[in-house]
């Protein structure tokens, strides 16, 4: 199975069209990766209210620690306190349920900008490939078979007729020496059938 064409013209156009594929690839990555940093500015204010949070629940908690030392009262000024620290931590789990639902929101959209691209590369590069990869083998077999190079020629005949300029005309036309099997006319014809899937005889 050959990947690429033996012909110059042909080979440098598929190296073309692959190195653009894996670049329109490249930047399909890139770009869902800035999206997804972009969304992620979204959930700093859910990681500064975490922070908040726990920074004032943790102080809240110290208080009514210390508070509960103070004799007599101690008890009542900590109940408060303690209240506070529950809210604060409150505000922590909000903080915290807002950036993991930016991030599962950013790892999503990064998902299926990075498998859409893709596919949609994959579709416009990949059939045309896979055809040649096909048609170029199926030459092949043709030609090495018994009277291969008459189907070759045959196929010439019956493809794109500017094509056949390049091949002097015997008298009679193209066609007529094909009919008659001159070998020549069969060689010139196959060569050319060839030439046009990018391959050498």
């Amino acid at each position: 199975m050959r990947l690429y064409a033996q012909t110059p013209a042909r080979r440098g156009r598929q190296i073309v069209a692959d190195v653009i594929a894996l670049l329109l690839i490249a930047c399909a990555v890139k770009f869902a990766l800035v999206v997804h940093h972009a969304i992620m500015l979204l959930a700093e204010p859910g990681k500064e209210a975490r922070s908040a949070g726990d920074s004032l629940a943790g102080g809240l908690h110290d208080a009514g620690d210390a508070a509960s030392k103070v004799p007599f009262v101690g008890g009542q000024l900590r109940k408060p306190l303690r209240s506070a620290a529950d809210a604060a931590n409150g505000l922590s789990d909000a903080g915290q349920s807002l950036e993991n639902l930016v991030g599962r929101v950013a790892l999503l959209a990064t998902i299926a900008l990075i498998v859409l691209s893709v596919a949609f590369v994959l579709l416009l590069w990949l059939p045309p490939r896979l055809r040649w990869i096909r048609r170029s083998a199926t030459t092949r077999r043709l030609l090495d078979a018994p009277g291969g190079a008459d189907l070759l020629a045959l196929r010439a005949l019956t493809g794109r007729q500017r094509d056949l300029t390049e091949i002097p005309t015997p008298p009679g036309g193209l066609a007529d020496a094909w009919r008659r099997g001159d070998r020549q006319v069969i060689e010139d014809l196959s060569r050319l059938t060839l030439r046009q899937a990018g391959l050498r005889p």
